[in-house]
C-alpha cells in the first residue's frame, strides 16, 4: 500500500478543491455543492471556458483556471467524471450570456455527462460546444481520432481557446481554433511504476520491477507495448518515432513540445529525456518554437512521462504565447 498525506480518503476530491480554492486568495469560488471553481471577475456577454474531469491528475484540472485560462472547472471524484448535474450547475454560474466553450478529455463518462449538461444548458437556454481532447496514439488510428484517449495536451487545447476568449472571439471561432489545436497535437506516455487510488490504497496496475509499459494510459489502461526498462535515449527514440510517423511532420515545421511528468518521476529525469528529444527534432530540422517541462497531468504517485507535440502555425502559435496565468502553469512567450 502507497503512503498519502490525507485526512478521509473519501473526502480526498473534496478537500484538494477546497485547497485549490484557497490558494486563488479570492480570484476565484468554489460552488458551494459540487466539486468546482468559477471566476470571481467575469466580464458580462463574453464567451466563457469551462474545462473538468476527474479527480487524481492533478495540478489539471483545478490549476488551470485564473487570466489568459480557464473560466470555470469541474470535478468527479477520483479517476471518474463529474456528474451531468454539477456541469450543469457550474455552466450556469459560469455563463455570462454568450454561451460557454467546454473542453475535456474522450473517456466514455466525460463524455456522456458533458453531452447530457449540454443538453440540460440547452433546454435553459444556454448555449454550450464540447471540444473533446484525443490526443493519445496509443489508443485508435489517425484516421480514426475519436476512438483516442486524452492526455496532456489538452492543456495547450485549453490555452488556445482561452486565449481566442480573452481577444474577443465569439464561441463559434473559439470552438474552430481549439478543434484546431486538439487535432495537431499528439501525445504518448510511457509508465515505470503505478499509482494508487486513494479510496483503497491498490495500484492503479501491476508492472514488474524491470518493465515499463509504452502507451499506457492515466488510469492503467492497456498500452502499445510491455518492455524491459531501458536507456533514456533508447526508449526516446523509440516513443519519438512512433510520435512522428503518426503526426506526419516534416523538416521546417514549428512544434511546441511538452514533457509530462506523471506523477513521482524527477525533473532531472525530465531533463535528460528532453536532451535526446531536442536532438532528434533538431536532426529532423523540425523547429521547437516552445518547450514546457514539469507535472501537468499526473495519476498520483505514478513513474513516468508523456511527450505531447502540437504542431504549430500563426494562429495558434499566437494564441499559445498570449499571457495566460494559472496556479502551476505560466504562458506568455515562447520559452
Amino acid at each position: 500500500m502507497q503512503k498519502k498525506i490525507i485526512n478521509d480518503p473519501l473526502n480526498a476530491a473534496v478537500e484538494t478543491m477546497e485547497g485549490f480554492a484557497a490558494a486563488y486568495l479570492g480570484d476565484v469560488k468554489k460552488l458551494p455543492d459540487h466539486n468546482a471553481l468559477v471566476r470571481s471577475d467575469l466580464s458580462d456577454r463574453n464567451t466563457t471556458l469551462l474545462i473538468g474531469g476527474g479527480s487524481g491528475h492533478e495540478p489539471l484540472w483545478g490549476g488551470f483556471i485564473g487570466p489568459g485560462l480557464a473560466d470555470a472547472v469541474v470535478c468527479g471524484d477520483v479517476f471518474a467524471a463529474p456528474g451531468p448535474d454539477a456541469i450543469f450547475d457550474t455552466i450556469k454560474a459560469v455563463d455570462q450570456g454568450a454561451g460557454v466553450v467546454m473542453v475535456h478529455c474522450n473517456y466514455a463518462g466525460d463524455n456522456m455527462n458533458f453531452q447530457i449538461a449540454s443538453e440540460l444548458a440547452a433546454d435553459a437556454g444556454i448555449e454550450t460546444k464540447i471540444i473533446r481532447v484525443w490526443d493519445d496514439i496509443a489508443t485508435g488510428t489517425p484516421d480514426q481520432p475519436a476512438d483516442r484517449r486524452g492526455l496532456a495536451g489538452c492543456i495547450y487545447v485549453l490555452k488556445v481557446a482561452a486565449a481566442a476568449i480573452t481577444n474577443g472571439a465569439g464561441m463559434d471561432e473559439v470552438h474552430r481554433l481549439a478543434s484546431l489545436t486538439r487535432d495537431r497535437v499528439r501525445t504518448l506516455g510511457v509508465a515505470v511504476k503505478p499509482g494508487s487510488i486513494p479510496a483503497t490504497g491498490k495500484p492503479t496496475f501491476e508492472i514488474g520491477d524491470d518493465e515499463i509499459e509504452i502507451g499506457m494510459g492515466s488510469h492503467g489502461e492497456p498500452g502499445v507495448r510491455r518492455q524491459k526498462l531501458t536507456s533514456a535515449d533508447t526508449l526516446v527514440e523509440s516513443m519519438m518515432e512512433l510520435l512522428l510517423n503518426d503526426h506526419d511532420l516534416a523538416q521546417g515545421d514549428r512544434i511546441a513540445l511538452m514533457i509530462n511528468n506523471l506523477g513521482s518521476t524527477t525533473f532531472m529525469e525530465l531533463c535528460i529525456i528532453n536532451r535526446h528529444i531536442s536532438a532528434i527534432l533538431n536532426d529532423a530540422r523540425i523547429e521547437v518554437h516552445r518547450t514546457d517541462i514539469g507535472s501537468f497531468l499526473t495519476t498520483q504517485e505514478m513513474a513516468g512521462f508523456s511527450i505531447s507535440v502540437l504542431k504549430l502555425d500563426n494562429d495558434i502559435s499566437a494564441l499559445l504565447d498570449q499571457r495566460g496565468s494559472g496556479l502551476v502553469m505560466n504562458f506568455g512567450g515562447a520559452s
